[in-house]
């Protein structure tokens, strides 16, 4: 588990980016500016910082220079932009940014170049943070939890076995009271989000195996769940 800084001024981008990565276990703090991200450096000590180019008050590439000229810049960070051109990215690099995603960003990309600058210099040790959900071993889960725990895969995967026969049950039901009379659209939504909450409830919460069961892109996946109002987070509390 790691603590992670991301900062953007778009609020999909910092929800998006703070699901993702807490279902992957990690920490997540938010900053809509560089002011706030100057004290969340300063109060928190992230591992890793994902920052954007364009920002309204200070630009990230100018924060970048600012850390690394006081000597704050003992973190990997990872820029991103839409719109930046390859000098801007090149200038990051050569500032002291380990790695530049383009937006919209690839989940794959995102989660390959985490992993990464996290590996490239060892973790601090942190003492143990309480459980918001439990996270499965599964290290390609895809996920942006925050104050996510990881199980040993013994003990996830006992619970999970332990919770399918009430996982299995509970839809029928709900099934049985879906009413015909509704809009085609409004029982497309009430079925989906039944179907979505059976496999959530099935798989402890692990987006990793919900996707690959409904034959999803997990990218996809989190937008329809946010879609329909389902909370993914209360699976996953449900698994520890």
């Amino acid at each position: 588990m790691a603590n992670i800084l991301v900062v953007d001024d778009e609020m999909g981008i910092r929800e998006l980016l703070s699901e993702i990565l807490g279902d992957e276990g990690h920490v997540v703090q938010l900053a809509e500016n560089a002011q706030q991200a100057r004290l969340a450096r300063q109060e928190a000590k992230p591992d890793l910082v994902l920052l954007d180019i364009w920002m309204p008050d200070t630009d990230g590439v100018t924060l970048l220079k600012e850390w690394q000229r006081d000597g704050l810049l003992t973190m990997p960070v990872i820029m991103m932009s839409g719109h930046a051109t390859i000098d801007t990215a090149v200038e990051a690099t050569r500032i002291g940014a380990l790695n530049f995603l383009e937006k919209p960003i690839a989940l794959q990309k995102l989660l390959k170049a985490v992993q990464q600058g996290l590996t490239r210099t060892p973790e601090p040790v942190r003492p143990a943070a309480p459980a918001l959900r439990v996270i499965s071993s599964d290290h390609n889960h895809p996920s942006l939890t925050q104050g996510g725990i990881q199980a040993s895969s013994g003990t996830f995967e006992s619970r999970q076995f332990n919770a399918a026969p009430a996982a299995a049950s509970a839809p029928a039901n709900q099934f049985a009271s879906l009413s015909f009379d509704l809009p085609l659209r409004e029982a497309r939504d009430a079925f989906e989000r039944i179907y979505f909450e059976y496999h959530l409830n099935r798989e402890g919460g692990s987006m990793t195996r919900v996707a690959e069961k409904t034959g999803l892109e997990r990218t996809h996946l989190y937008r329809k769940l946010k879609q329909l109002g389902v909370e993914s987070v209360k699976y996953a509390k449900r698994g520890e």
